[in-house]
């Protein structure tokens, strides 16, 4: 199974958790857990942090039923709880399609 299969798999069982400051974000952003769950189900990882200094991790983007773009940087799913590390949505100014920073 790939990294992203293994990935979604954790977000379709419910097997994640969030880091105080992904609570914080997606209380600030509005973005729901069920946006998280939908995002997720379609997300591709578009960075790689595989030497992250709290563990490897990396950079989803997926869209909402709605269509809403949503970053999700989360620790790589080697535990039984999948890390959600920060949420939000992603600039226009800052990204390209959402995948690429400017």
């Amino acid at each position: 199974m790939s990294l992203i299969e293994e990935l979604r798999q954790k977000f379709a069982q419910d097997a994640f958790e969030f880091s105080k400051h992904a609570t914080d974000q997606a209380l600030l952003r509005n973005i729901l857990v069920d946006e998280i769950r939908e995002a997720a189900q379609t997300a591709e990882i578009i960075e790689d942090y595989p030497d992250d200094k709290y563990g490897p991790s990396c950079l989803l983007l997926g869209f909402t039923s709605a269509g809403r773009p949503l970053h999700i940087q989360c620790s790589y799913p080697s535990r039984p709880l999948l890390k959600i590390i920060t949420v939000y949505e992603p600039s226009e100014s800052e990204w390209m399609e959402y995948r690429k920073r400017r």
